[in-house]
């Protein structure tokens, strides 16, 4: 979690107000159902776009982020949608995926990154997820369903829900499970191949990044996103269709673009894998290093950490508490709240917990999955006010309510100093002063990931392979502790 508080679960309204028409498809040329023009579908991209960096939130490193910029942008604008408003991003997620949402929004992530060895691997991702706007996959996908509801009756598109806690993902997270179809991701392949190597991207590089993510697992459950290959086809027969086109390939191809010196020098210093600043559970009890604060969670609580909320309940789903932080004092907040329309509050008191100024109140509510109960506690801490509130069905909140009183109470600062200088793990670029073989390389420049998962990152195929002189490679590293963070 970092800041912001959630915004509940929204779906794309009016559908039986849309009149059925067609547009060429600006790529093929062929007339195809669009119930969705431009302009809509720019601001439902945009829209999206904000939900998925409130919730997920973007890596803090501005130069990352404009050099990402610059190389989508230099390939969007040559595409046959050039106008756009194309804004490419990193979010801070260590989940290897790219997505693209309507209107030009593409993201990558920071595990994403961690996998690739070069500005035109990157090219060929940031291509592949251009082809998908350009190509209108996800707006023809809505018109499809769109169209479907109309013909039940029904006035909204319904998206996959992610099976999450309570709903606290948004329309941005709903779309990138809106799945493309295989003939849509084969298209995007060809297209971001062709837009890498009109802009001088080496395109060789491209089945390297298909085969990283054919070899990679998904080492937790607790991010939101899912990995690329839960939202893309098996990666073996694409691997196969490029290099077909490789093989195809006229004229000289040597001085095509590979930029590996310039892409490892970006992401020097990137986390790796989950980052425990922006918090992490141990023995029960969330830990957030970067706001200085902790809360317990009974055992056995699903917890979901993002950058707007942490969210917990237990596998019933009958009850759960977000701890969020809000504007104004605890006063302020616990106002502001408690007279929302649907709010009913009960008894109101200011009190301390902890040692920390709060305002707590039961109250009652109505939502639009129903009726629910709570307990909702607004707490100064570090110059900032947290919401945490507890809530459960009308039907279980007795049997709920002592635990969510104990998770509540449970917020405290963090006081152990070990805890508060956590650092992740960084990615540390090392140039070869000489050539090495794989176990040579692991010895002189030890990682804190295990050799497999070196190999991987270094796109290294086999353990026998000789590594050359003057070449650049990854190792992890513990982060520096940061005198400030004591």
């Amino acid at each position: 979690m970092k800041i912001h508080i959630p915004r509940v679960l929204c779906a794309l309204a009016g559908v039986a107000m849309f009149v059925v028409s067609c547009a060429r498809n600006p790529v093929t040329g062929r007339t195809e159902l669009a119930l969705i023009s431009e302009e809509d579908e720019i601001e439902l991209g945009r829209q999206a776009a904000e939900e998925a960096m409130r919730t997920i939130g973007v890596v803090d490193d501005q130069g990352l982020q404009s050099y990402v910029q610059g190389v989508g942008s230099r390939i969007a604008t040559q595409s046959e949608r050039p106008n756009l408003p194309w804004t490419f991003r990193v979010l801070d997620d260590p989940t290897p995926n790219a997505f693209a949402f309507p209107g030009g929004y593409i993201f990558v992530t920071r595990g994403m990154l961690g996998l690739m060895d070069s500005e035109a691997e990157l090219a060929t991702v940031l291509g592949h997820e251009i082809g998908h706007v350009t190509a209108r996959h996800a707006v023809n996908r809505i018109s499809e369903a769109q169209v479907a509801q109309i013909g039940l009756g029904v006035g909204t598109v319904l998206i996959p829900g992610l099976g999450g806690l309570g709903g606290v993902l948004g329309t941005g997270l709903e779309l990138i499970f809106l799945e493309n179809s295989r003939d849509d991701e084969r298209e995007a392949d060809a297209l971001g191949f062709g837009y890498a190597l009109e802009r001088g991207y080496d395109v060789r590089e491209m089945d390297d990044v298909f085969v990283s993510l054919d070899q990679i697992q998904q080492a937790s459950g607790r991010s939101p996103l899912p990995t690329w290959a839960s939202t893309h086809p098996s990666p073996g027969d694409r691997v196969a269709a490029i290099q077909e086109r490789i093989q195809a390939l006229e004229g000289p191809v040597d001085s095509l673009r590979i930029g590996r010196a310039e892409y490892m020098g970006e992401i020097e210093g990137l986390a790796w894998g989950d980052d425990p600043r922006n918090g992490f559970v141990e023995d029960g009890v969330f830990y957030h290093p970067g706001l200085a604060f902790q809360v317990s969670f009974p055992q056995g609580w699903q917890v979901q950490n993002l950058a707007s909320a942490v969210v917990a309940g237990p596998s019933s789903r009958d009850a759960a508490v977000e701890v969020s932080i809000v504007s104004g004092s605890p006063q302020q907040a616990a106002s502001a709240f408690l007279n929302r329309q649907g709010i009913q509050a009960g008894e109101t008191r200011s009190t301390t917990i902890n040692g920390l100024p709060a305002v707590v109140s039961s109250f009652q509510a109505s939502t639009q999955q129903g009726a629910v109960r709570g307990i909702s506690a607004f707490v100064a801490h570090g110059g900032d006010t947290y919401a945490v509130i507890g809530l459960a069905t009308p039907g279980r909140f007795n049997a709920y309510q002592n635990t969510l009183q104990q998770v509540i109470g449970s917020f405290r600062p963090i006081r152990d100093r070990s805890i508060l200088a956590v650092q992740p793990l960084r990615i540390d670029v090392v140039q070869l002063a000489d050539a090495m073989t794989v176990d040579e390389f692991l010895r002189r420049h030890p990682s804190e990931i295990g050799r497999a998962e070196v190999l991987l990152i270094n796109q290294i195929r086999s353990t026998n392979a000789r590594l050359p002189e003057g070449q650049l490679f990854k190792r992890v590293i513990r982060g520096r502790v940061e005198a400030a963070s004591l």
